[in-house]
């Protein structure tokens, strides 16, 4: 049970914008390694080909505003790889990624004290792997931004101002959470308060703070 306690009346803040990878979930480099390492590469080998192979740049920046399908990146991808199998890659790739509970139990008791509490998330495909029904987060929030049904993915400026549209506030009534620093000076453009996460658990003490919000238990 969630015990919260709001001065939501008397905070500048009404809405709570969350990021999905490395804010609501945990584990997600160790998890990484693990299977790649479990398949004989490099433990690296996933992060690095994502991030620094301009062919897998490409495609990965394709996936996030559905101009490529999952299931084309995971073939893709594959062979970049040197992996034989690209069945469902990226959700065996995410399998032992684990749900933040702390960030869980935040973002429900911001919910329950009247904010209006919104995912923002570049996408990395819905189909076969729906790493938001995986994780069991999208009944946490009142309106889900995904960049593959946007079209347009973070740090564009674009997809911060829909997010609010949605929500049906300003920028200065919200906060938003992402691990990336890239993605935060968009978002204060706009007056939005942000958050960079480097730890689910701790960003979560700071954002209970900020929104005038005690979480008794966070499980």
């Amino acid at each position: 049970m969630h015990q919260t306690t709001t001065g939501a009346n008397s905070m500048p803040y009404k809405g709570l914008i969350l990021d999905f990878a490395g804010v609501l979930t945990e584990g997600v480099y160790q998890a990484h390694e693990a299977w790649c390492a479990a398949h004989g590469l490099d433990p690296q080998a996933w992060r690095a080909t994502l991030n620094t192979h301009p062919e897998a740049r490409a495609h990965y920046r394709a996936l996030e505003v559905g101009e490529m399908s999952q299931v084309e990146f995971n073939r893709r991808t594959a062979l970049l790889l040197g992996v034989a199998d690209d069945d469902n890659l990226m959700g065996r790739v995410w399998a032992d990624v684990r749900p933040s509970t702390g960030m869980i139990a935040l973002a429900k008791a911001a919910r329950s004290a009247g904010y209006v509490v919104a995912m923002l998330s570049n996408s990395f495909g819905l189909s076969p792997y729906d790493p938001y029904t995986h994780m069991r987060v999208r009944d946490l929030f009142d309106v889900m931004v995904i960049s593959e049904l946007e079209g347009v993915a973070k740090p564009n400026p674009v997809i911060y101002q829909r997010t609010l549209d949605l929500m049906g506030l300003s920028g200065a009534e919200c906060v938003f959470a992402d691990d990336h620093l890239a993605n935060l000076p968009p978002a204060e453009s706009l007056g939005i308060r942000t958050v960079h996460v480097t730890s689910p658990d701790a960003a979560a003490i700071t954002l209970k703070g900020l929104l005038g919000l005690s979480v008794s238990c966070l499980a």
